[in-house]
């Protein structure tokens, strides 16, 4: 007999109705062996960036996240690190406008476990501007029970943003 492969489960979904300044998922159960977030926002004006912060209880908001990013255009490339990060940036030139929307997709790798730092994978593109792959690591061992998203400035996500929370179950 076959063993079971991973499965993809939607624990949670929001399609934002309005101008939403962040989106939280909170209680997320520790029943799967990854978390996969999928987003596809856009916002009014400007060029910002999605952050993206967890915790365990509360939303961690100290400098405790690691960052390294490569992104291109197509015509040049480019790498930036960050080692003491207020939330992890998940996109750069994936800014999602109404015209244009990018979709990011982060995977949270073992995000239950108690005894290791969590992980993060982000895959992020926008067709007019550039893609992008992100690794990053919140230095906690604490299980990830909230993760909240936002915008690094004072603005806000439109109508019609979508945020889908997926777990996925460990093969057996």
């Amino acid at each position: 007999m076959a063993a079971k492969t991973g499965t993809y489960t939607l624990i949670a979904s929001d399609t934002l109705g309005s101008l939403t300044a962040s989106v939280t998922f909170s209680s997320i159960s520790s029943a799967y062996t990854d978390l996969v977030l999928v987003i596809t926002p856009t916002i009014p004006t400007g060029a910002y960036d999605i952050l993206m912060r967890v915790g365990n209880g509360t939303v961690d908001s100290g400098n405790n996240y690691s960052v390294t990013r490569l992104s291109g255009t197509g015509t040049a490339a480019n790498s930036t690190r960050s080692s003491n990060a207020s939330g992890m940036f998940c996109t750069y030139y994936g800014y999602p406008t109404s015209t244009n929307p990018s979709t990011t997709i982060i995977n949270l790798i073992d995000y239950a476990n108690t005894t290791t730092n969590k992980s993060m994978l982000i895959r992020s593109g926008n067709a007019a501007a550039g893609t992008e792959a992100i690794v990053g690591l919140w230095r906690s061992t604490a299980a990830i029970n909230i993760i909240t998203m936002s915008l690094d400035a004072a603005t806000n996500f439109s109508s019609g943003s979508t945020f889908k929370l997926y777990g996925i179950e460990a093969a057996r």
